[in-house]
């Protein structure tokens, strides 16, 4: 599929939910669809990303269009990447649609076009229920722990750190995989290894912390810091080693924090490519007392919604141009 320009993605309708006759769930932006089994080949998924917009563990009610391509784009590109550099397993099995079968669409439903370039076809997993995530910068969650104990999930960091600073190495720091509506808590490793045992979770850090390093080094050659990410992993089903591997995205701006290098200067928050234009937005609502940052979220102007789908659609053109 020929690439979409920011331009071309915003004047398309959104597709805020999809609508296929499969069984299937719906996350935060992706709804996953069980497909049919098929002779010789593994238990497969469809995963469509929509052009929903969640932020602060909200869904908002107003969509950006073309989102879900670009995210799609970018997590492919990523994909591809570790699988070439053997960092890790994905769950990638491809992106051709015709294993979508034809009884899928119904009348008045998602149609087969509305599916392309928004949607992969992925191994079927169990679930770690363990969000993996690598900090490199200091910010977020992280900053506001370190403030309060001089450490992150545990881990002890030098004393006199700014905001946003480079952290001496990149840290292993897992959070909870909360349901959705509710918020994710980071938690000790320790913690993480009492839950799923710590075989896998020593696995899935050094799995983790080797794929943010490379991808970490690429995308700073290209002019973008990230600053933090997470990732998910999952066993494949059928698989009696029970082997973990990389599912549901990878290093895009909806799961981690990408900072244009140009611009960066530690001690303040950094401008960014990901959901900042709709964070100010949301905070300003916030602080004029207008929103608590429950559900149901507020509307965006148009004004968000388009130079948000800017700031994705520039991401994905550093990286993969």
């Amino acid at each position: 599929m020929d690439r979409m320009t920011t331009h071309t993605a915003a004047t398309q309708p959104a597709l805020s939910r999809s609508d296929l006759n499969l069984p299937g769930r719906s996350g935060k932006v992706r709804d996953v669809y069980e497909l049919p089994s098929v002779p010789g080949r593994p238990p497969a998924l469809l995963i469509v990303a929509t052009d929903r917009l969640s932020a602060f563990d909200v869904v908002l009610p107003t969509p950006i269009p073309g989102k879900g391509r670009v995210l799609t784009e970018i997590s492919n590109f990523w994909f591809r990447f570790i699988e070439q550099r053997r960092l890790a397993t994905t769950h990638m099995l491809g992106t051709d649609l015709a294993r979508v079968p034809d009884a899928a669409f119904r009348r008045g439903g998602t149609t087969r076009s509305d599916l392309a370039g928004r949607s992969i076809i992925g191994r079927r997993c169990r679930v770690v229920p363990v969000e993996c995530v690598v900090r490199g910068y200091l910010e977020g969650s992280g900053w506001k722990d370190y403030q309060k104990t001089g450490a992150v999930c545990g881990v002890k960091l030098p004393a006199g750190l700014r905001q946003c600073a480079k952290l001496p190495e990149p840290i292993f720091t897992p959070a909870t995989k909360a349901p959705q509506g509710e918020h994710d808590e980071n938690i000790s490793f320790e913690a993480a290894a009492g839950t799923v045992g710590k075989a896998l979770m020593d696995a899935l850090r050094d799995r983790s912390l080797a794929i943010y390093t490379a991808a970490a080094d690429f995308a700073l050659s290209r002019g973008i810091i990230i600053a933090d990410t997470k990732f998910e992993f999952g066993i494949p089903d059928g698989d009696s080693g029970g082997e973990p591997i990389l599912i549901d995205e990878a290093l895009t701006p909806d799961s981690s924090r990408f900072w244009p290098a140009d611009r960066f200067e530690p001690g303040r928050s950094q401008p960014s490519y990901d959901k900042q234009f709709v964070r100010e937005y949301l905070e300003a609502l916030v602080a004029r007392g207008e929103w608590n940052k429950t559900a149901p979220g507020p509307s965006l102007p148009t004004e968000v919604v388009e130079r948000t789908l800017e700031k994705y659609a520039e991401a994905r053109d550093r990286l993969t141009a």
